[in-house]
C-alpha cells in the first residue's frame, strides 16, 4: 500500500486549488487516453511531486509528475 510523503503534501498545499483541479483532470492512461486520476497518493520526487493513483475510467494504475517551478 502506498503512503503520501509529508514533503509532497507541503508542495501540493502551495498550489492554487484551480491548478490542482486542472492537474488531476489531465493524466494520461494507456488504455483511455486523457483521464482524471483518483485514489491518488503524493510522493516527493527529484523533479517535483509524483501523483500515483487510478484512472477514473478503467481503474488501471496511472501517474503524473507535477514539475518543480
Amino acid at each position: 500500500m502506498s503512503t503520501t510523503d509529508f514533503e509532497a503534501i507541503q508542495k501540493w498545499a502551495k498550489l492554487p486549488q484551480n491548478i490542482k483541479k486542472l492537474l488531476l483532470a489531465n493524466v494520461f492512461c494507456p488504455s483511455c487516453g486523457v483521464t482524471t486520476i483518483e485514489k491518488y497518493t503524493l510522493h516527493d520526487d527529484e523533479f517535483g511531486i509524483l501523483l500515483k493513483g487510478k484512472c477514473s475510467k478503467c481503474g488501471k494504475d496511472v501517474a503524473r509528475v507535477v514539475e518543480n517551478e
